[in-house]
């Protein structure tokens, strides 16, 4: 089976990408498509919904982070046995960062390094005609880049749909229908974007509903056809993928501890190694067989106070950390410190692994690639390796404690940025979310 691949891309953020993508997934695979979400760039989020939609894991491709093999790589395996990958954009589809040539981050990138055409969701609200300029301005920008198709979102009326779709159309772009403006589409959002799809009320029923929108607006068959087969290369899984930190990890795995990349979790099951989850909310510590334990990204602000009452995992872990590498990553670097300060400005005492304390009373967003130098050996690595990741969050440290320093980070342009996280022992902890090795 041959897989075909399109771009999901849109002048910016906020163009409803996400329930457009969402609902074609669910479409598709109600025609009994095999399809499968990609999303291009570091968000940890979107993910989620990709997989509720389609109950295949989702995928993240990010070409400044991981090098051309890599990408690749994923994504031929993630198009194993599948009919359509739909790859939705972050942000807009040619934003990213000075990276140099094809190492932007941006879903433009993909479109030049493996051939895949886009379909530009255009948000109409609020202009008619003008959207036909805009489409053309995407059609000419880049020639390597090749917009195959337009989604009209968000009209306001079918006056406006005439309006908007006869001047695209006269374009001579394939226009395959327009989604009217219904709040009911709107996906929840809090702090670091959505809400996870694990966390939604009523994920099932505001997919399906999503999925009746796409149908009753847009050709799929027009959309299917836009889509073109994958190059289907023989490349090897290459070194840039995050080796297992262990045999057996323990990982935090609840509302509070969600984020570890999808390629990450799955390249170290292809290894061999084991992932033993538990859950730090409902007071469980990490198994005692397990070779290492790491804690992820997610939301202990949400969460302090039940993981400072949560006396089994407070002393499971810290017993794990006398003879056993402890890791953590943004929530779980929040969580190894000393003391957590809620929204609301009550502070939480965490495990004291480490000696910082962070506080998300004190807001300030932290966004960004970074290029990483370990200081030490440890989980991500040998002394001197090269990390690439992202991070983004909205917690402050209070107080930078008195371990050593886990990395010296610089960010995605090369700009150095001092020295990021803290290591005491066995435990190391840092802001940033590794995504793969640094081989340059």
């Amino acid at each position: 089976m041959t897989a075909r691949a399109l771009i999901i891309g849109a002048p910016r953020s906020g163009s409803g990408k996400t329930s457009v993508t969402i609902g074609l997934l669910r479409a598709f695979a109600r025609r009994g498509v095999k399809v499968r979400g990609v999303k291009s760039g570091p968000d940890y989020i979107d993910p989620g919904f990709h997989h509720a939609a389609t109950h295949l894991p989702g995928l993240n491709l990010d070409t400044w982070a991981m090098e051309p093999a890599l990408v690749a790589h994923l994504l031929n395996d993630a198009a194993r046995d599948t009919e359509l990958v739909l790859i939705e954009s972050a942000m807009g589809l040619f934003d990213g960062i000075a990276g140099g040539e094809g190492r932007t981050g941006s879903a433009a990138d993909l479109a030049r390094l493996l051939g895949i055409p886009v379909l530009l969701v255009l948000d109409v609200s609020g202009q008619s005609q003008t959207a036909a300029a805009v489409a053309v301005g995407f059609r000419h920008y880049d020639p390597q880049v090749r917009i195959a198709g337009v989604v009209m979102n968000r009209a306001g009326s079918e006056r406006h749909v005439k309006l908007s779709g006869d001047a695209i159309a006269a374009t001579g772009l394939p226009l395959t229908g327009a989604v009217l403006r219904n709040p009911d589409l709107v996906l929840p959002e809090r702090h670091l974007g959505l809400v996870q799809a694990s966390e939604h009320p009523q994920i099932e029923g505001h997919i399906e509903k999503l999925a009746d929108a796409m149908e009753a607006s847009l050709d799929l068959d027009a959309i299917f056809d836009l889509a073109v087969p994958l190059t289907q290369t023989t490349v090897q899984s290459p070194d840039a993928n995050l080796q297992p930190p262990g045999q057996r990890i323990a990982l935090a795995q609840d509302a509070a501890f969600t984020f570890l990349y999808p390629h990450v979790a799955a390249y170290w099951r292809a290894q061999g190694a084991e992932i033993i989850p538990f859950s730090p909310l409902a007071d469980e510590a990490p198994a005692k067989d397990c070779d290492i334990c790491w804690l992820p990204g997610g939301y202990p602000e949400l969460h302090a106070g039940t993981i400072a009452a949560a006396e089994n995992f407070l002393g499971g872990l810290a017993e794990f950390a006398q003879t056993k590498p402890v890791h953590g990553e943004c929530g779980g670097y929040m969580v190894l410190g000393e003391a957590l300060e809620d929204a609301d400005g009550v502070t939480h005492r965490m495990t004291g692994l480490l000696s910082h304390k962070t506080s998300f009373a004190k807001r300030r967003m932290n966004l960004g690639y970074r290029q990483a130098t370990i200081a030490v050996d440890g989980p991500l690595g040998k002394a001197g390796s090269g990390i690439r990741g992202h991070e983004f969050h909205y917690a402050s440290v209070t107080d930078a404690g008195t371990d050593e320093a886990f990395a010296t980070i610089a960010d995605g342009t090369g700009k150095p940025l001092g020295t990021s996280g803290g290591r005491r022992g066995f435990v190391s902890a840092t802001f940033f979310h590794a995504i793969a090795r640094n081989t340059v």
